[in-house]
């Protein structure tokens, strides 16, 4: 393992005058610079505790200049901190386009390093000043440097070692003198001399000296290549901020670092040294490292770790917690390193910063350097156990154990807690905590393997970020960036992707910032190879998924304006342009971050910027060619709901409505074989006016304009889309705004001059009045089942555009209603309407049919109503076809058998209220000129609105009379508060029950006359049996059946039920309760079959027709039908045919849905009316006043008279209720039950 340089022993030279001159007289850098180039030195070994040799590949030393350091540590730890990182931003911002520019050029070829990640990593690896928070920076060894051309060389060497060291107190005091004597060629010494000082020097100082014989010829010798030295913070200038120390008396100013600087410079990164002076420097840099300070840091661990052992033994702690318990004097001091000729405690000055030596702060741990040193020499067993107790201690290791322990999960502890002890989260970190993070990042990518560091083990990427924080420093935000880079190597490309984008949102504008921004982006473009199943998106009815993501919004805007700034500006409006795609799709509201308010602030930025850049692109770019690259990411037409309006055809109501209207057409074309041919829509006329309705959508949340809207029109017959210009005219439309999100329909105007087939292919529409676009008016087919072939693969029809065929007005049929106002009427009320029909073609009309719907209250009056019989007898008796069958479409007859050219017809309705509320109805006229020709369709709308007015409510009960069979209660109650009603008629509808007037003792009885209800129950049955059986319904109607109509109340007002308004009205409105009934009852059974397994009218059926008027306007007359009353015993007459469902053998079915479905039809039809069972027998007293008795002389015996006849065989129960007091007690009631049989029974 290689540590990082940052690491590696620090080595203070302080040289004399004379020799600095004497280097750069000889064009040579300073000695530290010359000596940093022969590090780092290869195979070195070094010894552990336990004296286990560790070999090491390489093993680094820095030098500095001691002036320089002890400059350094006077300048405040903040500012210096705040200068380093600007320090790093002028470097990189320097060379970054640079930079940019040779990555561009590698396009799709793996990227080797990061350049700007390099740079970072360089000047954090420079840095050489020491700190408060670690001790990797304080000096471990001083060199005193002197040369012999010196007048008096060893004065100058007693000077140096007499000079105090002016560091502050919190350095550690701790490292190793070494004294360095430079003899040249051209010294005043010979080589004896030099030799004799040398051994004088090791006599006085100790045997750390080394003397240095060079040539340094004159003039130099070619430069010669050296490996580049760390970049280091420059020193502050005069107009930087700073804190200086007060000079000491006894100690000189530090002497600038380009004192003495007269020599020309050299080239960057080499050496005018020739090969001689060469291998006499890289001995004694060898020689210093094996033979002085490796021995020298061995010494310091071996000593330093006995006392960190005493301190950890048990003994030890005990005897320590004891002393503390008891009071006992404290122990004696560890042993420390003793001072000798070559290791010494350095005395510094008494005044440093201005304060008295008591007050500063003391110097590191001695554990904190023990654990260094151990990891320097390469003992990590030692080193690795001293830094988890200083981590235990919360005095920092987190951030080196990483680097000393393999890799496993709990490495990113170490590494979050180093981050985290910096500084409290939340709040912005100081500019120093800034920088200690970058280097503990910079240390972890250097001294990590790759592998291992970008590994799902250690995930390291992810400490980079934390070490990033939030800081918006630059050299933070390419932190994030390479953490980017590691993410992306990884092919985690959205994560790589967002850490871009946080990066270049925390740098300035700068070509690094959009380098980071592209590669954000060309990320998220690339999207997940895992997705759903194909089969998702073809159920949801898109071709593939929806790749729209709001992270990219974030990621283009401020690429498009970093674009637009730098001249791109015809890249930059394509970027805008997909941010409002973007901002328009619905997949942005899968982003729960985004609300509908802050949409529409993005979207106004977004528009804004777009209208800004293409105005910017049309005035400097004249040719209309740069404008058609661009295209509408979105649309605003909607062609499926766009549609085709024309002067003579009615498309208001509800579309499934007229489908419904044209199916019955068809239906009943078929049933009477009418010869109809395809029936023609979407039909105009020449020089006729008709609409295209463009259903337009903004999918912005802001307001937009479109300008010159218009639409494209081309025969069905030809390719060219000009090919309809020369005879159709078309309405451009000036302006369209258009809200956020607003939809809206805009007709546009089309005529053609000539009769043709004419195809609309697409909306023309300048955006915002600057980018011309266009969108096709069709969609997507309906998808194919009908071969195997496109079962198996997605198939679909053509695509389906709007069609306009254009004929001669021929045949052309307008209508309208007299009275075309929105209509009011009363609950029940008919009013009458009529229909105004107008031939407007050229030839005349000899047929035409109006289907109206069977749910529609309006139908069309066979004859004037005003001459309608209203001589009412007491009851009437109707035939009635039983048949829920209502009358299908209604040929209308022309006074002169065809309607010509110009002429006119009024058809006049009836429109009844039947319900309260909002209605529509749909009329569909068809007519032709002959049975040769096919038939056209017009369509006639109308609204109306039904208020209430009358509340009825009916209920029948036993008769307690011997004469009558039910008491009928018919309760009206008048809703208006303000319309005062006249009951005009009241009349009972019924097969089986006669009612007589309200003044009669026999209210409901038997009709007389009535058929036998046997058929229609075994017709009843029949089809029931054959729903049960699931086997198909005979199409057979019901058995015809007699009404008895009986006039209750009669006014002059009142009508014959055999008028034909009447009884159409109480034909049509028992069909649309029985009709409801059954749909609420049986919703099972398909509508289609309900004629003909359901009749009109059960046999014990009581309808009530009421019919009033208002009084202050007698024209109005109104007419409610009850039909809710069933009276009569019924003896489940299903009886059978439930049991033998029930009971039979059943045809089983996989799927429950099936089985659930047969018991609820099942259910259904036990529970209908037509299954009913009850008691038939009601039994009565009567007296004629109140009994008196005393039961103490024994019972009384009551005759109880049979009021009604019962069914043969038809077990009854006798229920008599009485009301009794006795002389004690209130009136009390007591009820007697028993069981018989009829008389017709006896004996069976």
């Amino acid at each position: 393992m290689v540590l990082p340089a940052s690491l590696s022993p620090h080595i203070c030279i302080l040289c004399s005058p004379d020799l600095d001159d004497l280097l750069s007289s000889s064009s040579l850098p300073s000695l530290p610079d010359i000596l940093q180039s022969f590090s780092p030195l290869p195979q070195v070994t070094t010894r552990t505790t336990s004296l286990t040799s560790v070999p090491h590949a390489s093993f680094a030393l820095r030098f500095s200049n001691l002036p320089d350091i002890e400059a350094a540590c006077r300048e405040d730890e903040e500012q210096r901190a705040i200068r380093t990182i600007d320090w790093i931003t002028a470097r990189i911002n320097r060379r970054c386009a640079l930079w940019v520019e040779e990555l561009n050029k590698l396009g799709d070829k793996p990227i080797p390093r990061i350049p700007w990640w390099e740079e970072v990593k360089r000047c954090v690896e420079g840095n050489h000043v020491p700190s408060k928070a670690e001790t990797w920076n304080h000096p471990a060894a001083v060199i005193l440097a002197v040369s012999t051309n010196t007048p008096n060389p060893l004065q100058a060497i007693t000077n140096l070692h007499a000079r105090p060291i002016e560091l502050p107190s919190w350095v550690d005091p701790s490292y190793l003198r070494y004294t360095l004597i430079v003899h040249t060629k051209n010294s005043t010494l010979s080589d004896e001399e030099a030799n004799a000082l040398f051994n004088a020097v090791k006599k006085q100082f100790g045997l750390h000296t080394f003397l240095l014989s060079l040539d340094l010829p004159n003039p130099p010798p070619a430069p010669v290549p050296v490996p580049a030295a760390m970049p280091r913070l420059p020193p502050p200038t005069p107009d930087s901020p700073k804190i200086l120390p007060a000079a000491s008396p006894l100690s000189p100013l530090p002497a600038s670092p380009s004192a003495g600087g007269t020599s020309p410079p050299s080239a960057a990164n080499t050496l005018r040294m020739n090969n001689k002076d060469i291998q006499q420097t890289a001995r004694f840099t060898r020689e210093f490292l094996t033979m002085s300070l490796i021995p020298w840091m061995e010494k310091c661990v071996v000593e330093w770790n006995e006392n960190f052992s005493s301190t950890r033994r048990l003994p030890s702690r005990l005897f320590s917690s004891t002393r503390r318990l008891f009071g006992s004097p404290s122990p004696s001091p560890g042993p420390t390193h003793q001072s000798h000729s070559s290791v010494s405690s350095i005395t510094r000055s008494s005044t440093f910063s201005g304060t008295p030596l008591a007050s500063e702060p003391s110097p590191p741990p001695q554990q904190r350097r023990l654990a260094e040193y151990a990891t320097i020499l390469g003992d990590f067993k030692l080193a690795v156990s001293v830094w988890e107790t200083l981590r235990k201690e919360g005095k920092g290791g987190s951030d080196i154990l990483p680097l000393l322990l393999s890799p496993s999960p709990a490495l990113s502890l170490h590494a979050s807690n180093a981050i985290s002890n910096l500084h409290n989260a939340g709040a912005e970190p100081p500019a120093h905590v800034q920088l200690r993070g970058l280097s503990y990042a910079v240390r972890w990518e250097i001294g990590i393997e790759g592998s291992d560091f970008t590994g799902d083990v250690l995930d390291g990427e992810r400490w980079l970020v934390l070490a990033a924080r939030s800081a918006e420093e630059p050299p933070l935000a390419i932190l994030l960036g390479h953490a980017a880079f590691l993410s992306a190597r990884k092919k985690a490309r959205r994560r790589a992707a967002l850490w871009y984008l946080t990066a270049a949102n925390r740098l300035e504008k700068k070509p690094l910032t959009m380098y980071f921004l592209r590669r954000a982006h060309d990320l998220y473009r690339e999207r997940p190879s895992k997705e759903l199943s194909p089969s998702f998106w073809e159920s949801e009815g898109d071709e593939k998924s929806q790749q729209v993501d709001a992270v990219v919004s974030g990621i283009e805007h401020p690429l498009g304006r970093l674009l637009y700034t730098t001249g791109e500006v015809k890249e930059a409006v394509g970027i805008f342009l997909g941010l409002l795609y973007r901002t328009s799709s619905t997949a942005l509201l899968s982003s729960g971050s985004l609300t509908a308010e802050s949409t529409g602030e993005n979207d106004k930025v977004y528009l804004e910027d777009f209208r800004v850049a293409l105005n910017h692109l049309r005035a400097t770019s004249p040719e209309p060619r740069s404008l058609k690259d661009f295209k509408l990411p979105f649309t605003f037409c909607n062609p499926r709901q766009s549609r085709l309006k024309f002067p003579h055809e009615n498309n208001e109501g509800d579309k499934s409505e007229w489908e419904k209207r044209e199916e019955e057409w068809s239906a009943f074309c078929k049933d009477t074989r009418i010869k109809s041919g395809p029936t023609k829509r979407g039909t105009a006329f020449v020089n006729e006016t008709f609409w295209v309705e463009l259903a337009v959508h903004n999918p912005l949340e802001v307001e937009v304009t479109l300008s010159n809207l218009t639409i494209g029109i081309r025969e069905s017959s030809s390719d060219d889309p000009s090919s309809s210009k020369s005879f159709v005219e078309v309405e451009i439309v000036d302006t369209v705004v258009l809200g956020p999100r607003e939809i809206r329909t805009i007709p546009i105007s089309v005529k053609s001059k000539r009769t043709a087939s004419l195809v609309i292919t697409h909306a023309a529409y300048d955006f915002l009045s600057l980018l011309p676009s266009s969108e096709l008016l069709s969609y997507r087919g309906r998808r194919l089942h009908d071969t195997p072939a496109q079962r198996q693969k997605r198939t679909y029809a053509p695509d389906v555009l709007m069609k306009v065929e254009v004929a001669e007005a021929k045949h052309k049929l307008l209508a309208n209603f007299v009275d075309d106002r929105r209509l009011s009427i009363s609950q029940g009320e008919d009013r009458q309407v009529r229909l105004w029909l107008s031939n407007t073609g050229e030839a005349s009309i000899g047929e035409a049919w109006i289907i109206i719907g069977p749910e529609d209250d309006i139908w069309i009056n066979d004859e004037d109503t005003n001459s309608e019989d209203t001589d009412v007898s007491s009851s009437e008796i109707l035939d009635s076809e039983n048949s829920l069958k209502l009358q299908g479409p209604q040929k209308i007859s022309f006074p002169a058998s065809t309607l010509q050219p110009g002429d006119n017809l009024e058809l006049s309705m009836t429109l009844h209220g039947r319900k309260a509320g909002q209605h529509d109805f749909c009329i569909l006229l068809m007519y032709r000129g002959d049975e040769s020709e096919t038939f056209q369709q017009l369509r006639v709308f109308q609204s109306f609105e039904v208020q209430t007015s009358i509340k009825i409510t009916a209920s029948a009960v036993p008769s307690l009379d011997s004469q009558g069979m039910f008491l009928l209660d018919l309760e009206l109650e008048n809703l208006s508060p303000i319309t005062t009603f006249e009951l005009t008629q009241l009349t009972t509808i019924s097969p089986s029950w006669d009612c007589a007037q309200p003044s009669d003792l026999n209210p409901v009885s038997n009709w007389q006359n009535a058929e036998s209800s046997a058929g229609v129950l075994e017709f009843v049955t029949r089809k029931f049996r054959s729903v049960l059986q699931d086997t198909e319904v005979e199409s057979s109607a019901p058995p015809p059946s007699k009404l008895c109509c009986k006039h209750v109340v009669k006014t002059p007002a009142s009508k014959l039920l055999k008028s034909p308004s009447l009884r159409t009205f109480v034909y049509r409105q028992r069909c649309h309760s029985t009709t409801q009934a059954v749909i609420s009852k049986h919703p099972h059974i398909p509508s289609r079959s309900y004629q003909h397994i359901f009749p009109l009218y059960n046999p014990r059926s009581l309808d009530i027709l009421v019919s009033w008027r208002v009084s202050s306007q007698p024209q109005r007359t109104c007419s409610m039908l009850v039909t809710s009353l069933n009276l009569g015993a019924g003896h489940a007459c299903l009886r059978d045919v439930i049991e033998e469902a029930e009971t039979g053998k059943i045809k089983r079915s996989m799927y429950a849905e099936t089985q659930r479905e047969k018991s609820e039809v099942i259910a259904a039809i036990k529970s209908s009316e037509w299954n009913v069972e009850m008691d038939p027998l009601v039994l009565s007293a009567h007296v004629e006043r109140n009994l008196v008795h005393n039961f103490d002389q024994g019972r009384f015996n009551l005759r109880l008279v049979n009021d009604q006849s019962v069914s043969p065989a038809e077990p009854c129960r006798l229920s008599a209720s009485t009301l009794y007091r006795s002389n004690y007690l209130p009136w009390n009631s007591a009820t007697i039950r028993t069981d018989f049989i009829t008389d017709q029974a006896m004996g069976k």
